[in-house]
Protein backbone atom coordinates (compact mmCIF):
# COMPACT_ATOMS: atom_id res chain seq x y z
CA UNK A 1 0.00 0.00 0.00
CA UNK A 2 1.10 3.56 -0.71
CA UNK A 3 1.23 6.19 2.03
CA UNK A 4 -1.76 8.47 1.68
CA UNK A 5 0.14 11.74 1.66
CA UNK A 6 2.57 10.66 -1.05
CA UNK A 7 0.12 11.07 -3.90
CA UNK A 8 -1.94 14.05 -2.70
CA UNK A 9 -2.25 16.56 -5.56
CA UNK A 10 -1.23 20.16 -5.05
CA UNK A 11 -3.98 22.73 -4.60
CA UNK A 12 -3.93 25.19 -7.50
CA UNK A 13 -3.24 28.77 -6.48
CA UNK A 14 -1.35 30.10 -3.49
CA UNK A 15 -4.34 31.96 -2.08
CA UNK A 16 -6.51 28.88 -2.36
CA UNK A 17 -3.86 26.79 -0.63
CA UNK A 18 -3.53 29.23 2.23
CA UNK A 19 -7.28 29.45 2.73
CA UNK A 20 -7.52 25.69 2.50
CA UNK A 21 -4.90 25.30 5.20
CA UNK A 22 -6.81 27.60 7.54
CA UNK A 23 -10.12 25.81 6.98
CA UNK A 24 -8.48 22.39 7.33
CA UNK A 25 -7.05 23.46 10.65
CA UNK A 26 -10.48 24.40 11.92
CA UNK A 27 -11.89 21.15 10.55
CA UNK A 28 -9.31 19.31 12.63
CA UNK A 29 -11.16 20.21 15.82
CA UNK A 30 -13.39 17.40 17.03
CA UNK A 31 -16.04 19.92 18.09
CA UNK A 32 -15.98 21.63 14.69
CA UNK A 33 -16.16 18.31 12.87
CA UNK A 34 -19.07 17.24 15.07
CA UNK A 35 -20.85 20.51 14.34
CA UNK A 36 -20.47 19.90 10.61
CA UNK A 37 -21.54 16.25 10.82
CA UNK A 38 -24.67 16.77 12.91
CA UNK A 39 -26.87 17.81 9.99
CA UNK A 40 -26.39 14.35 8.44
CA UNK A 41 -28.59 12.83 11.17
CA UNK A 42 -31.88 14.54 10.16
CA UNK A 43 -31.09 14.43 6.45
CA UNK A 44 -30.56 10.66 6.47
CA UNK A 45 -33.45 10.19 8.90
CA UNK A 46 -35.78 10.59 5.93
CA UNK A 47 -34.15 7.81 3.87
CA UNK A 48 -35.92 4.66 5.07
CA UNK A 49 -39.38 6.19 5.58
CA UNK A 50 -39.44 7.63 2.05
CA UNK A 51 -37.80 4.67 0.32
CA UNK A 52 -38.95 1.60 2.29
CA UNK A 53 -41.87 2.39 4.60
CA UNK A 54 -43.90 4.64 2.31
CA UNK A 55 -45.34 1.98 -0.07
CA UNK A 56 -46.75 -0.03 2.83
CA UNK A 57 -48.14 3.16 4.43
CA UNK A 58 -49.96 4.22 1.25
CA UNK A 59 -51.32 0.73 0.71
CA UNK A 60 -52.85 0.79 4.20
CA UNK A 61 -54.10 4.39 4.26
CA UNK A 62 -55.20 5.18 0.69
CA UNK A 63 -57.16 3.65 -2.16
CA UNK A 64 -54.05 3.36 -4.33
CA UNK A 65 -52.95 -0.01 -5.65
CA UNK A 66 -49.37 -1.21 -5.39
CA UNK A 67 -49.01 -0.76 -9.13
CA UNK A 68 -50.14 2.87 -8.94
CA UNK A 69 -47.85 3.57 -5.99
CA UNK A 70 -44.94 2.02 -7.89
CA UNK A 71 -45.57 4.19 -10.93
CA UNK A 72 -45.70 7.34 -8.82
CA UNK A 73 -42.48 6.35 -7.04
CA UNK A 74 -40.76 5.78 -10.38
CA UNK A 75 -41.91 9.17 -11.69
CA UNK A 76 -40.69 11.01 -8.59
CA UNK A 77 -37.35 9.23 -8.68
CA UNK A 78 -36.83 10.23 -12.32
CA UNK A 79 -37.59 13.88 -11.55
CA UNK A 80 -35.28 13.75 -8.56
CA UNK A 81 -32.39 12.15 -10.41
CA UNK A 82 -32.57 14.52 -13.38
CA UNK A 83 -32.70 17.52 -11.04
CA UNK A 84 -29.49 16.66 -9.17
CA UNK A 85 -26.99 17.98 -11.76
CA UNK A 86 -29.01 21.19 -12.15
CA UNK A 87 -29.20 21.64 -8.39
CA UNK A 88 -25.45 21.10 -8.16
CA UNK A 89 -24.77 23.85 -10.67
CA UNK A 90 -27.11 26.19 -8.77
CA UNK A 91 -25.30 25.40 -5.53
CA UNK A 92 -22.02 26.48 -7.12
CA UNK A 93 -23.60 29.73 -8.28
CA UNK A 94 -24.83 30.42 -4.74
CA UNK A 95 -21.40 29.61 -3.28
CA UNK A 96 -19.81 32.08 -5.69
CA UNK A 97 -22.15 34.75 -4.30
CA UNK A 98 -21.48 34.00 -0.67
CA UNK A 99 -21.71 30.56 0.93
CA UNK A 100 -23.38 27.15 0.95
CA UNK A 101 -25.74 28.19 3.76
CA UNK A 102 -28.36 29.70 1.46
CA UNK A 103 -29.14 26.44 -0.42
CA UNK A 104 -29.17 24.47 2.85
CA UNK A 105 -31.47 26.99 4.57
CA UNK A 106 -33.81 26.93 1.58
CA UNK A 107 -33.87 23.14 1.34
CA UNK A 108 -34.38 22.27 5.02
CA UNK A 109 -37.93 23.69 5.49
CA UNK A 110 -39.02 22.24 2.13
CA UNK A 111 -37.85 18.81 3.25
CA UNK A 112 -39.48 19.11 6.70
CA UNK A 113 -42.88 20.28 5.43
CA UNK A 114 -42.96 17.80 2.55
CA UNK A 115 -41.97 14.91 4.84
CA UNK A 116 -44.90 15.74 7.13
CA UNK A 117 -47.39 16.14 4.27
CA UNK A 118 -46.41 12.99 2.38
CA UNK A 119 -47.57 10.93 5.37
CA UNK A 120 -50.82 12.94 5.71
CA UNK A 121 -52.78 11.99 2.56
CA UNK A 122 -56.21 13.58 2.39
CA UNK A 123 -58.88 10.91 2.78
CA UNK A 124 -61.41 13.10 0.96
CA UNK A 125 -59.52 12.70 -2.31
CA UNK A 126 -60.23 9.95 -4.81
CA UNK A 127 -57.50 7.61 -6.03
CA UNK A 128 -56.36 10.06 -8.70
CA UNK A 129 -56.15 12.88 -6.20
CA UNK A 130 -54.22 10.75 -3.75
CA UNK A 131 -51.76 9.77 -6.48
CA UNK A 132 -51.26 13.46 -7.29
CA UNK A 133 -50.80 14.23 -3.58
CA UNK A 134 -48.15 11.52 -3.32
CA UNK A 135 -46.35 12.73 -6.42
CA UNK A 136 -46.26 16.40 -5.39
CA UNK A 137 -45.32 15.91 -1.75
CA UNK A 138 -42.78 13.18 -2.43
CA UNK A 139 -41.18 15.17 -5.25
CA UNK A 140 -40.89 18.16 -2.91
CA UNK A 141 -39.32 15.97 -0.22
CA UNK A 142 -36.83 14.48 -2.66
CA UNK A 143 -35.86 17.87 -4.10
CA UNK A 144 -35.48 19.38 -0.64
CA UNK A 145 -33.24 16.52 0.40
CA UNK A 146 -31.24 16.61 -2.85
CA UNK A 147 -30.55 20.34 -2.65
CA UNK A 148 -29.51 20.07 0.98
CA UNK A 149 -27.26 17.04 0.52
CA UNK A 150 -25.48 18.39 -2.56
CA UNK A 151 -24.66 21.68 -0.82
CA UNK A 152 -23.71 19.81 2.36
CA UNK A 153 -21.37 17.41 0.57
CA UNK A 154 -19.82 20.25 -1.45
CA UNK A 155 -19.19 22.13 1.82
CA UNK A 156 -17.36 19.12 3.27
CA UNK A 157 -15.26 18.64 0.13
CA UNK A 158 -13.64 22.04 0.71
CA UNK A 159 -12.65 21.47 4.32
CA UNK A 160 -9.50 19.43 3.70
CA UNK A 161 -6.93 19.00 0.96
CA UNK A 162 -5.12 15.87 2.04
CA UNK A 163 -6.45 12.31 1.87
CA UNK A 164 -6.49 11.71 5.62
CA UNK A 165 -8.44 14.92 6.20
CA UNK A 166 -10.92 14.13 3.44
CA UNK A 167 -11.53 10.65 4.82
CA UNK A 168 -11.99 12.02 8.34
CA UNK A 169 -14.64 14.50 7.21
CA UNK A 170 -16.59 12.08 5.03
CA UNK A 171 -16.40 9.31 7.65
CA UNK A 172 -17.76 11.60 10.36
CA UNK A 173 -20.59 12.78 8.11
CA UNK A 174 -21.53 9.33 6.84
CA UNK A 175 -21.28 7.79 10.31
CA UNK A 176 -23.71 10.39 11.63
CA UNK A 177 -25.91 9.67 8.62
CA UNK A 178 -26.09 5.98 9.52
CA UNK A 179 -27.36 6.92 12.97
CA UNK A 180 -29.99 9.03 11.24
CA UNK A 181 -31.00 6.04 9.12
CA UNK A 182 -31.57 4.00 12.28
CA UNK A 183 -33.64 6.75 13.91
CA UNK A 184 -35.70 7.28 10.78
CA UNK A 185 -36.31 3.59 10.28
CA UNK A 186 -37.47 2.89 13.83
CA UNK A 187 -39.19 6.05 15.07
CA UNK A 188 -42.23 5.99 12.73
CA UNK A 189 -42.97 2.39 13.73
CA UNK A 190 -42.46 3.03 17.44
CA UNK A 191 -44.10 6.43 17.85
CA UNK A 192 -45.86 7.25 14.57
CA UNK A 193 -45.14 9.52 11.63
CA UNK A 194 -46.28 12.67 13.44
CA UNK A 195 -43.61 12.21 16.10
CA UNK A 196 -41.07 11.37 13.41
CA UNK A 197 -41.88 14.61 11.55
CA UNK A 198 -41.61 16.67 14.76
CA UNK A 199 -38.28 15.02 15.57
CA UNK A 200 -37.07 15.79 12.06
CA UNK A 201 -37.88 19.49 12.51
CA UNK A 202 -36.07 19.63 15.86
CA UNK A 203 -32.98 17.83 14.56
CA UNK A 204 -32.89 19.98 11.40
CA UNK A 205 -32.99 23.12 13.54
CA UNK A 206 -30.19 21.79 15.74
CA UNK A 207 -28.11 20.71 12.76
CA UNK A 208 -28.54 24.05 10.98
CA UNK A 209 -27.60 25.96 14.12
CA UNK A 210 -24.46 23.87 14.56
CA UNK A 211 -23.58 24.29 10.88
CA UNK A 212 -24.06 28.06 10.99
CA UNK A 213 -22.26 28.81 14.26
CA UNK A 214 -19.72 26.08 15.00
CA UNK A 215 -18.89 24.21 11.79
CA UNK A 216 -15.63 24.95 9.91
CA UNK A 217 -16.02 27.31 6.98
CA UNK A 218 -14.90 26.56 3.43
CA UNK A 219 -12.33 28.93 1.89
CA UNK A 220 -13.54 32.19 0.41
CA UNK A 221 -15.65 31.72 -2.70
CA UNK A 222 -13.78 31.73 -6.02
CA UNK A 223 -15.37 33.42 -9.04
CA UNK A 224 -16.90 31.02 -11.53
CA UNK A 225 -15.34 30.81 -15.01
CA UNK A 226 -17.27 32.38 -17.91
CA UNK A 227 -20.27 30.47 -19.21
CA UNK A 228 -23.73 29.53 -18.06
CA UNK A 229 -23.25 28.49 -14.40
CA UNK A 230 -26.51 26.54 -14.30
CA UNK A 231 -25.35 23.96 -16.82
CA UNK A 232 -21.88 23.50 -15.37
CA UNK A 233 -22.67 19.87 -14.50
CA UNK A 234 -21.11 18.89 -17.85
CA UNK A 235 -17.72 20.29 -16.78
CA UNK A 236 -16.73 17.34 -14.53
CA UNK A 237 -17.42 14.84 -17.31
CA UNK A 238 -14.77 16.46 -19.50
CA UNK A 239 -12.08 15.15 -17.14
CA UNK A 240 -10.96 11.54 -17.57
CA UNK A 241 -10.33 11.03 -13.86
CA UNK A 242 -13.94 11.95 -13.08
CA UNK A 243 -15.28 9.46 -15.60
CA UNK A 244 -13.06 6.68 -14.22
CA UNK A 245 -14.10 7.35 -10.63
CA UNK A 246 -17.80 7.51 -11.55
CA UNK A 247 -17.50 4.22 -13.41
CA UNK A 248 -15.93 2.37 -10.49
CA UNK A 249 -18.39 3.99 -8.08
CA UNK A 250 -21.43 3.00 -10.17
CA UNK A 251 -20.38 -0.63 -10.61
CA UNK A 252 -19.51 -0.98 -6.94
CA UNK A 253 -22.78 0.65 -5.84
CA UNK A 254 -24.79 -1.93 -7.80
CA UNK A 255 -23.87 -4.63 -5.28
CA UNK A 256 -25.40 -3.16 -2.08
CA UNK A 257 -28.33 -1.82 -4.10
CA UNK A 258 -29.20 -5.34 -5.26
CA UNK A 259 -28.90 -6.78 -1.74
CA UNK A 260 -31.16 -4.01 -0.44
CA UNK A 261 -33.80 -4.91 -3.04
CA UNK A 262 -33.66 -8.65 -2.27
CA UNK A 263 -33.09 -8.38 1.51
CA UNK A 264 -36.72 -8.74 2.62
CA UNK A 265 -37.31 -11.76 0.37
CA UNK A 266 -34.11 -13.47 1.51
CA UNK A 267 -34.74 -12.97 5.22
CA UNK A 268 -38.40 -13.98 5.01
CA UNK A 269 -38.27 -16.94 2.62
CA UNK A 270 -34.73 -18.34 2.73
CA UNK A 271 -34.04 -17.76 6.44
CA UNK A 272 -37.63 -17.74 7.72
CA UNK A 273 -36.74 -14.80 9.98
CA UNK A 274 -38.99 -11.99 8.79
CA UNK A 275 -39.64 -10.80 12.35
CA UNK A 276 -35.90 -10.30 12.90
CA UNK A 277 -35.37 -8.17 9.78
CA UNK A 278 -35.26 -4.83 11.73
CA UNK A 279 -32.67 -6.33 14.07
CA UNK A 280 -30.45 -7.38 11.18
CA UNK A 281 -30.68 -3.91 9.64
CA UNK A 282 -29.79 -2.30 12.96
CA UNK A 283 -26.74 -4.55 13.33
CA UNK A 284 -25.62 -3.69 9.79
CA UNK A 285 -25.95 0.08 10.13
CA UNK A 286 -24.51 0.21 13.64
CA UNK A 287 -21.51 -1.81 12.48
CA UNK A 288 -21.06 0.59 9.58
CA UNK A 289 -21.10 3.59 11.92
CA UNK A 290 -18.78 1.87 14.42
CA UNK A 291 -16.28 1.08 11.67
CA UNK A 292 -15.87 4.69 10.52
CA UNK A 293 -13.07 5.50 13.00
CA UNK A 294 -11.16 2.48 11.69
CA UNK A 295 -11.24 3.69 8.09
CA UNK A 296 -10.36 7.21 9.24
CA UNK A 297 -7.34 5.97 11.16
CA UNK A 298 -6.15 3.78 8.27
CA UNK A 299 -6.45 6.71 5.87
CA UNK A 300 -3.64 8.43 7.80
CA UNK A 301 -1.24 5.72 6.68
CA UNK A 302 -2.49 4.22 3.42
CA UNK A 303 -3.87 5.49 0.13
CA UNK A 304 -7.62 5.88 -0.33
CA UNK A 305 -7.45 3.60 -3.37
CA UNK A 306 -5.85 0.79 -1.38
CA UNK A 307 -8.32 1.14 1.48
CA UNK A 308 -11.35 1.16 -0.82
CA UNK A 309 -10.00 -1.93 -2.58
CA UNK A 310 -9.49 -3.61 0.81
CA UNK A 311 -13.03 -2.67 1.80
CA UNK A 312 -14.45 -4.23 -1.36
CA UNK A 313 -12.57 -7.48 -0.83
CA UNK A 314 -13.49 -7.56 2.85
CA UNK A 315 -17.16 -7.12 1.93
CA UNK A 316 -17.00 -10.09 -0.43
CA UNK A 317 -15.19 -12.25 2.13
CA UNK A 318 -17.80 -11.43 4.79
CA UNK A 319 -20.94 -11.56 2.67
CA UNK A 320 -20.58 -14.49 0.28
CA UNK A 321 -21.27 -16.94 3.13
CA UNK A 322 -24.91 -15.86 3.12
CA UNK A 323 -25.41 -18.17 0.13
CA UNK A 324 -24.91 -21.26 2.31
CA UNK A 325 -26.91 -20.16 5.36
CA UNK A 326 -29.69 -22.57 6.39
CA UNK A 327 -33.14 -21.53 7.59
CA UNK A 328 -33.21 -20.08 11.09
CA UNK A 329 -29.52 -19.04 11.15
CA UNK A 330 -30.00 -15.97 13.34
CA UNK A 331 -26.48 -15.87 14.71
CA UNK A 332 -24.81 -16.61 11.40
CA UNK A 333 -26.69 -13.93 9.52
CA UNK A 334 -26.21 -11.39 12.33
CA UNK A 335 -22.45 -12.04 12.12
CA UNK A 336 -22.54 -11.53 8.35
CA UNK A 337 -24.47 -8.26 8.83
CA UNK A 338 -21.92 -7.04 11.38
CA UNK A 339 -18.84 -7.91 9.31
CA UNK A 340 -20.25 -6.67 6.00
CA UNK A 341 -21.46 -3.52 7.78
CA UNK A 342 -17.89 -2.81 8.89
CA UNK A 343 -16.73 -3.24 5.30
CA UNK A 344 -19.60 -1.08 4.02
CA UNK A 345 -18.09 1.84 5.93
CA UNK A 346 -15.36 1.95 3.30
CA UNK A 347 -17.97 2.47 0.58
CA UNK A 348 -19.42 5.39 2.51
CA UNK A 349 -16.26 7.14 3.69
CA UNK A 350 -13.76 6.69 0.87
CA UNK A 351 -15.43 7.36 -2.53
CA UNK A 352 -16.59 10.91 -1.60
CA UNK A 353 -13.08 11.60 -0.30
CA UNK A 354 -11.68 10.42 -3.64
CA UNK A 355 -14.13 12.69 -5.44
CA UNK A 356 -12.88 15.63 -3.36
CA UNK A 357 -9.33 14.68 -4.41
CA UNK A 358 -10.42 14.64 -8.08
CA UNK A 359 -11.97 18.10 -7.70
CA UNK A 360 -8.66 19.40 -6.37
CA UNK A 361 -6.64 17.66 -9.07
CA UNK A 362 -8.83 19.21 -11.79
CA UNK A 363 -8.30 22.72 -10.41
CA UNK A 364 -11.98 23.14 -9.53
CA UNK A 365 -11.69 23.47 -5.77
CA UNK A 366 -13.85 26.32 -4.49
CA UNK A 367 -15.74 26.55 -7.78
CA UNK A 368 -17.34 23.31 -8.94
CA UNK A 369 -18.00 21.16 -5.86
CA UNK A 370 -21.75 21.42 -6.37
CA UNK A 371 -21.50 20.32 -10.01
CA UNK A 372 -19.40 17.30 -9.06
CA UNK A 373 -21.64 16.18 -6.21
CA UNK A 374 -24.80 16.85 -8.21
CA UNK A 375 -23.48 14.50 -10.88
CA UNK A 376 -22.35 12.04 -8.17
CA UNK A 377 -25.84 11.86 -6.66
CA UNK A 378 -27.42 11.54 -10.10
CA UNK A 379 -25.27 8.47 -10.79
CA UNK A 380 -26.06 7.03 -7.37
CA UNK A 381 -29.81 7.36 -7.88
CA UNK A 382 -29.60 5.96 -11.39
CA UNK A 383 -27.75 2.94 -10.00
CA UNK A 384 -30.47 2.43 -7.37
CA UNK A 385 -33.14 2.41 -10.06
CA UNK A 386 -31.20 0.03 -12.30
CA UNK A 387 -30.35 -2.27 -9.39
CA UNK A 388 -33.97 -2.62 -8.35
CA UNK A 389 -35.07 -3.58 -11.84
CA UNK A 390 -32.04 -5.85 -12.35
CA UNK A 391 -32.50 -7.71 -9.07
CA UNK A 392 -36.17 -8.42 -9.68
CA UNK A 393 -35.45 -9.48 -13.26
CA UNK A 394 -32.77 -11.92 -12.04
CA UNK A 395 -35.15 -13.41 -9.49
CA UNK A 396 -37.85 -13.80 -12.10
CA UNK A 397 -35.46 -15.38 -14.62
CA UNK A 398 -34.20 -17.85 -11.99
CA UNK A 399 -37.75 -18.92 -11.17
CA UNK A 400 -38.21 -17.36 -7.74
CA UNK A 401 -41.67 -16.18 -6.64
CA UNK A 402 -42.42 -14.42 -3.38
CA UNK A 403 -43.31 -16.94 -0.67
CA UNK A 404 -41.74 -19.85 -2.56
CA UNK A 405 -40.43 -22.72 -0.44
CA UNK A 406 -39.11 -25.24 -2.98
CA UNK A 407 -35.36 -25.80 -2.90
CA UNK A 408 -34.65 -24.58 -6.44
CA UNK A 409 -36.43 -21.27 -5.90
CA UNK A 410 -34.71 -20.67 -2.56
CA UNK A 411 -31.32 -21.45 -4.08
CA UNK A 412 -32.08 -18.93 -6.83
CA UNK A 413 -33.00 -16.37 -4.18
CA UNK A 414 -29.74 -16.98 -2.28
CA UNK A 415 -27.76 -16.73 -5.53
CA UNK A 416 -29.31 -13.36 -6.40
CA UNK A 417 -28.86 -12.07 -2.86
CA UNK A 418 -25.31 -13.22 -2.09
CA UNK A 419 -23.45 -14.35 -5.20
CA UNK A 420 -24.45 -11.74 -7.79
CA UNK A 421 -23.48 -8.77 -5.56
CA UNK A 422 -20.16 -10.40 -4.72
CA UNK A 423 -19.38 -10.88 -8.41
CA UNK A 424 -20.17 -7.23 -9.03
CA UNK A 425 -17.94 -6.22 -6.11
CA UNK A 426 -15.07 -8.27 -7.51
CA UNK A 427 -15.53 -6.66 -10.93
CA UNK A 428 -15.51 -3.20 -9.32
CA UNK A 429 -12.40 -4.16 -7.34
CA UNK A 430 -10.63 -5.20 -10.56
CA UNK A 431 -11.62 -1.91 -12.21
CA UNK A 432 -10.39 0.06 -9.19
CA UNK A 433 -7.10 -1.83 -9.19
CA UNK A 434 -6.60 -1.03 -12.88
CA UNK A 435 -7.40 2.62 -12.25
CA UNK A 436 -5.03 2.77 -9.27
CA UNK A 437 -2.15 1.17 -11.16
CA UNK A 438 -2.76 3.41 -14.16
CA UNK A 439 -3.12 6.55 -11.98
CA UNK A 440 -6.50 7.24 -13.56
CA UNK A 441 -7.79 9.14 -10.53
Amino acid sequence: MTPAHASTPAVPGAASAAASGRSAGRAGSAAALGAYSLLAVPLMMTALPLAILLPDFYTAHTALSLQAIGLVLLATRLVDAVADPLLGSWVDAQKARGSYMRPVLLAAPVLAVAFYLVFRPLQSLDAGGQAAWLFLTLTAAYLGYSLAIVAYQAWGAELAHDDAGRARITAAREGAGLLGVLVGGSLPQLAGYGVAAATLVALLALGLAALAWRAPRPPQAQPLPPGNPYFAFVVPLAARNTRWLLGVFALNALAPSITATVFVFFVADRLGLAAQAPLFLAVYFLAGAAGMPLWTRLARRFSLHALWLAGMLAAVAAFVWAYWLPAGAVGGFAAICALSGLAFGADLALPPALLARVIDANGHSGQREGAYFGLWNFVNKLVLAVAGALALAILDALGYRRGAQDAAALDALAFAYAVVPCLLKLAAAAWLLAAWRGRRF
